[in-house]
């Protein structure tokens, strides 16, 4: 860890903060609670780009689809990767939503409680931490693997000293087929750091919610409906989770539990190769047909790139603007050398 240390200014709010000289300017910002926007934290979405006024940064390891030549000799840079050599003053997007409560990152240390699989090529862990962590429902932490990388995983559940993480098996993934699915067992120790992302809950909207989730795009909405019967929900909740067959429907007890307690919520398991209560089809179908028009809804999705494309399409066929629509945007890691420019969420770690 180094020693140097540098003052990085954030306009136009004027917030001064100190960055080591090997710490990225996001994660220093973060940490001391100035929230600035970002969603993938590794160099591939663009979404923290912003405008050095002053002093001179290391671009780190900014993907070149994200952050354009061009780009660089005016001056912008990719905070999440970026890191001070010097003072430096950046111009960037502090925006944060009414009612919505802003936990500065930090570093827990945890043990695995349980490692379970939930179904086909899908495990859930759970990690008891030293410490709580605060976070808003839909938010995701980064987890350490062995070797100092990390991945992220969408929380589960309320915040807490136990967090729960679904974890989807990826071919030759670094974090999963390496490790989570080979050597990780209940008793390792397991550090985390977080909260991360810009997609959670927004509490202060009280129009009918339509949670929109693809695999494993069910954490954060699990933390959701949690959050919101914590809360006294008297509005219409309504979740569709799409999977392709019955053996890859998961946490089907839990959520048939949840709506049997909770007259405000409805539960419809979107199945596209299987008939589940008569119906098949993935949930932009299923929604298209549920909701010809969806105005006066807010809307949250998490899946895969084309789940969260084509179902913002079907919301927004429906009326629906992207203004009351949610989700999280960001190129995934295998995704760097090839610029596809497609949309993920945390939840899609290797």
């Amino acid at each position: 860890m180094s020693d140097e240390t540098y003052t990085v200014t954030i306009e136009p709010i004027g917030a001064e903060i100190k960055c080591r000289a090997d710490q990225t300017v996001l994660d220093a910002c973060l940490r001391e609670g100035v929230w600035l926007p970002h969603a993938c934290t590794h160099g591939t979405c663009g979404t923290c780009k912003a405008q050095v006024l002053e002093g001179d940064l290391d671009l780190g390891d900014a993907s070149p689809y994200a952050l354009l030549e061009s780009e660089r000799d005016e001056g912008a840079a990719l905070l999440c990767v970026a890191k001070p050599r010097s003072d430096v003053t950046i111009e960037g997007e502090v925006d944060v939503d009414d009612g919505v409560e802003i936990h500065p990152v930090r570093d827990y240390a945890g043990r695995v409680v349980e490692l379970a699989e939930v179904s086909a090529g899908v495990r859930r862990l759970r990690v008891a931490l030293t410490s709580p962590i605060p976070f808003n429902p839909g938010q995701y932490v980064l987890l350490r693997t062995p070797d100092g990388e990390t991945r992220p995983y969408s929380l589960a559940g309320l915040p807490g000293d136990t967090i729960e993480l679904h974890v989807k098996r990826s071919a030759d993934g670094l974090a999963t087929d390496g490790w989570i699915f080979k050597d990780l067992a209940v008793g390792d120790d397991v550090s985390v750091s977080g909260p991360y992302g810009q997609f959670f809950l927004r509490p202060a909207r009280d129009e009918p919610v339509l949670l929109l989730a693809g695999g494993t795009g069910l954490a954060p909405m699990k933390a959701i409906l949690q959050s919101l019967a914590s809360t006294g929900c008297s509005r219409q909740v309504v979740l569709y989770h799409g999977v392709p067959t019955v053996d890859d429907l998961y946490e089907h007890e839990w959520l048939e539990r949840f709506a049997a307690s909770h007259q405000w919520f409805s539960y419809r398991p979107a199945l596209s190769r299987d008939s589940f209560d008569g119906r098949t089809g993935r949930v932009p179908v299923l929604v298209a047909e549920d909701y010809p028009r969806a105005a006066g809804h807010v809307a949250y999705l998490c899946g895969s790139p084309e789940f969260v494309a084509d179902s913002m399409k079907a919301l927004m066929k429906a009326r629906l603007f992207p203004r009351d629509i949610y989700r999280e945007d960001f190129f995934d890691s295998a995704d760097r050398a090839s610029g596809r420019n497609v949309v993920r969420s945390p939840l899609i770690g290797r």
